[in-house]
């Protein structure tokens, strides 16, 4: 090497050290701003992935709203780090979309037409909503989901009279036969519509409530299809396909934290020889 080619050589080494060692900023805005945005685009992504996979896994869930998905920028805490910013994803809502109604034949199957909600109430005792019409009487009488939570009527949770042959109205009043042929009101479906001032949100249990836990009205207007049931309004393919896109952008983040090691590493290595 030739004293020309020392000379550049040894400036450049300058440059970098300075650089390394903060002097210009250069560690603050070149290696460790890729570390930040490719950690927290991977654990985006990583997040995507469980809300699309929840989704999947509902595919077939009577009545399941899809969880939508949106990212928020989150300001890192602590010493020097006011400029780093996460990328944090949430489900900011669902997809109130139609899912397609079966027709089952079944006198317990109801599924809800338009906006409205079925009230149920919850394991911890609060009244919540669902749009999973496959109903069912227990042991006790009671009507319940096929999960086993009570169906709520406009006075409380619905008990049926033994022996009794159970129909649901369109108006989702439920009349019932006794064995001696005398048909008699049960009760009726509390059925509730959302609005813009009153909307839904998803709790950690799957179902649905008021802001603050705050309890609907019932909704007189609303309306039930007997015999019927609505599917899932969750789109398999498209979520199969957007599973395949977050794990490619996975990927891509997870190379990006290689290569900011790579240059570390030389950049270490050549600091070394001077």
């Amino acid at each position: 090497m030739g004293r020309a080619d020392e000379a550049r050589a040894g400036a450049s080494r300058g440059i970098l050290d300075s650089r390394l060692r903060g002097n210009d900023g250069y560690t603050e805005h070149t290696m460790d701003r890729m570390i930040y945005l490719s950690m927290s685009g991977a654990k985006a992504m990583m997040q995507r992935q469980d809300t699309l996979a929840n989704n999947l896994a509902n595919v077939s869930t009577p009545g399941f709203r899809a969880e939508l998905q949106a990212f928020r920028a989150v300001p890192v805490q602590g010493s020097g780090a006011s400029t780093r910013v996460y990328s944090l994803e949430t489900t900011p809502g669902y997809s109130a979309a139609p899912g397609v109604v079966s027709e089952t034949g079944r006198n317990l199957d109801v599924a809800v037409k338009g906006n409205a909600w079925l009230s149920v109430q919850a394991l911890d005792g609060t009244e919540a909503y669902t749009r999973g019409g496959a109903l069912d009487i227990n042991s006790e009488g009671a009507l319940t989901t096929l999960s086993g939570l009570p169906v709520m009527g406009d006075g409380g949770p619905i008990q049926v009279p033994p022996q009794t042959e159970v129909s649901i109205g369109g108006d989702g009043t439920i009349t019932g036969k006794a064995i001696t042929g005398k048909i008699s009101v049960i009760g009726k479906l509390k059925l509730v519509t959302p609005t813009a001032d009153t909307p839904l949100e998803r709790g950690e249990d799957g179902l649905f409530r008021g802001a603050d836990g705050a309890e609907l009205p019932a909704d007189p207007t609303a309306r039930v299809q007997d015999g019927a049931l609505e599917g899932s309004n969750v789109s398999p393919v498209e979520t199969m396909v957007s599973m395949i896109t977050a794990a490619r952008q996975f990927e891509a983040q997870m190379k990006m934290l290689q290569t900011a090691e790579g240059d570390e590493k030389a950049a270490a290595q050549l600091l070394s020889m001077s």
